[in-house]
């Protein structure tokens, strides 16, 4: 860990002394095609009487660019370190385990084709192909992101576009072995197949996605999972709308009976807005459900550097709680 510290510490003063340097658009070595950048996150959560103060990513992040081909590498430490009170009990926990959070390549055949190998975010709805804090509208995740798909798949991804009228995508998604780091995902999985959809003409941009999944962290018998999930966007200089649902299942029962969400943001000013998210989700195997809504605000000094509160008001009370976030990418 003191490596890694020195090493960022180090990166941090070059980026000061580099008069070409802009903060969130990483540093070039040299002049070469290879790209450094990082971020961090810090957040602290009140609920109930339990109050937590959380250093909850640092990353470093290797990307290039060059001709048809590109690469990214990012290594992170989560939840680094966790200082919680509950009662008057506190407790302090470190967890100073590195994880690939990404690595891959993409080839780009040509406007049309495609193909991605490694480590990545499966291209599932929106949401989850922005796993950095500081891009995100509100520091929580929507429930319908962690429960119904792996957020992260170590395979082939092979994609065709076309823009005859509007952006058509269609994506397939491989994987047939365990992943590179399986501690750093939702699901512990060795397969994955998914099947992605979307289509974009002006402001609006409609997804579907769907696929089939192997778990590998379950005793259970359902271990073999099917997803689905409907996702649509508007977005125009104030205003942004986005609605994810889904729904997941094995082969004999339902496991989510659905999970969803609705979200309004209104930019204020380039720097303030405001976002209003409405969640449920049922979960059957777990017998878990609620409806809950959370309002947040984010401030944003500099696009790359984010302060975000939010409020959530859960339909079990025991779970409402208040989340301060800041995050800077560099």
């Amino acid at each position: 860990m003191h490596k890694l510290f020195l090493f960022l510490l180090l990166f941090l003063s070059s980026l000061k002394s580099n008069e070409n340097y802009q903060l969130g658009e990483g540093l070039q070595v040299g002049d070469s095609p290879v790209y450094i950048g990082g971020y961090f996150s810090l957040d602290y959560t009140n609920q109930d009487e339990l109050n937590r103060y959380r250093v909850d990513d640092i990353a470093l992040m290797i990307y290039s660019n060059y001709n048809k081909f590109s690469f990214m590498s990012e290594l992170e430490y989560k939840e680094l370190y966790i200082k919680s009170y509950q009662d008057t009990t506190s407790t302090i926990s470190h967890n100073e385990k590195i994880h690939i959070e990404r690595l891959y390549f993409d080839y780009q055949f040509n406007e049309n084709y495609k193909l991605r190998a490694g480590k990545y975010n499966s291209p599932i709805g929106f949401w989850n192909l922005l796993p950095i804090n500081v891009l995100r509208a509100t520091s929580s995740n929507p429930k319908s992101s962690d429960i119904l798909f792996p957020k992260f798949t170590t395979g082939l991804d092979t994609s065709y576009s076309s823009y005859t009228n509007g952006e058509l995508k269609l994506n397939l998604t491989l994987q047939q072995n365990e992943d590179f780091d399986a501690d750093y995902n939702n699901f512990k999985i060795d397969k994955h197949f998914g099947l992605g959809i979307s289509y974009s003409l002006d402001s609006y941009t409609l997804k579907f996605n769907s696929g089939f999944f192997h778990r590998i962290d379950t005793l259970h018998s359902q271990d073999e999972l099917y997803y689905f999930l409907a996702s649509l966007k508007y977005e125009s200089e104030s205003y942004e709308f986005l609605t994810e649902i889904g729904t997941q299942k094995s082969k004999n029962n339902t496991t989510v009976n659905h999970a969803g969400y609705i979200q309004g943001l209104y930019r204020f000013t380039p720097k303030h807005i405001g976002i209003i998210r409405l969640e449920s989700y049922k979960e059957t195997m777990n017998n878990s459900n609620e409806n809950f809504a959370v309002l947040g605000y984010t401030y944003r000094p500099l696009y790359p550097i984010a302060l975000k509160a939010e409020y959530q008001v859960h339909s079990h009370e025991q779970f409402n709680q208040a989340l301060f976030s800041f995050s800077v990418l560099f």
